[in-house]
């Protein structure tokens, strides 16, 4: 089987590529293998032969304790993947929306506390949120406004994610335990297909502090993979998931290549690859696009 060790570093860390690639190659332990530039002085593939990748990884392992490097093991066939489900909040975009509109009610470290234990996986999701949502009961439509404009943006990379894999075929879904008031506004700007997300409740201009059921979820989230890959008539194999909460694990795990994106650590355990030091473009890396390839600028914009 031919095999695809990726690794992608951030030299800020301390740690440059060639000296990864030096820690790379003791690991695999193999004089036939193929060094591949993937971004100079950034990411590289190493490619080579070997009969099983959970062996592979297991030989790997001591890569995690590499400050600065991000990296996976991998099959070559099939990498570059044809469907992406991402999340959105500490994801697809640098803040927790809930979050930042507790900040509006004077609640911000109250609602940041519950949303932290929840994304740990401390405190059930369904509970945690109706919870919340439930605290910000009075906030208006234009406080839901003025919160997107001003502290909404995409995580770095996200543009140049999804943008390079619609233009390879892919079909980009946003899926996310946060509202639809800021999904379908941040999925039209990093390019999604489509978002699913919760209901806020408003009536008369007014958040009630209710969620419309059903409740968008870990379950939903999976559902929505298995959804998306019958529809699309794809195998695990052809599907990345990227999330950073324990509401993202399931989806993680269903994934060909499911990362943990600056993630917790219980969803880092879960997933067969993490993203720690760099930002959403190691995606890319990890299935094999060159940044040559990138699509660096969101069409439309």
């Amino acid at each position: 089987m031919d095999i695809a060790l990726t690794l992608v570093v951030n030299p800020d860390y301390g740690t440059s590529l060639k000296e990864a690639e030096k820690i790379a190659r003791e690991c695999i332990g193999k004089t036939d293998t193929t060094s591949i530039t993937l971004a100079e002085g950034h990411a590289l593939d190493l490619l080579f032969s070997a009969p099983d990748v959970a062996e592979c990884k297991t030989a790997c392992a001591v890569l995690a304790s590499v400050k600065g490097l991000d990296w996976t093991v991998q099959p070559v066939a099939g990498r570059k993947k044809k469907l992406i489900l991402a999340d959105m909040d500490s994801t697809m975009i640098t803040v927790e929306c809930i979050d930042e509109l507790a900040d509006f009610m004077n609640l911000k470290d109250k609602v940041a506390a519950i949303t932290e234990a929840a994304m740990r996986g401390e405190l059930d999701f369904e509970g945690a949120l109706t919870e919340r949502v439930a605290l910000l009961s009075g906030l208006t439509e234009a406080q839901l406004k003025e919160c997107y404009d001003t502290r909404i943006e995409p995580m770095a990379g996200a543009r140049t994610l999804v943008q390079t894999m619609k233009a390879n075929g892919a079909y980009a879904a946003l899926v996310s335990g946060g509202f639809t008031y800021f999904t379908s506004k941040v999925a039209e700007v990093i390019g999604f297909d489509m978002d699913r997300a919760n209901i806020l409740e408003i009536e008369a201009g007014t958040l009630t502090g209710k969620v419309v059921p059903p409740i968008c979820g870990a379950q939903t989230k999976l559902e929505t993979l298995q959804e998306l890959a019958a529809a699309h008539e794809l195998e695990k194999a052809e599907i990345l998931a990227v999330g950073d909460g324990a509401n993202d694990i399931p989806m993680i795990e269903a994934g060909g290549l499911g990362v943990a994106y600056h993630a917790h650590p219980k969803t880092r355990a879960a997933a067969g690859a993490a993203v720690t030091y760099n930002d959403l473009t190691a995606l890319l890396f990890f299935q094999g696009y060159r940044q040559t390839d990138f699509v660096l600028q969101f069409r439309g914009s």
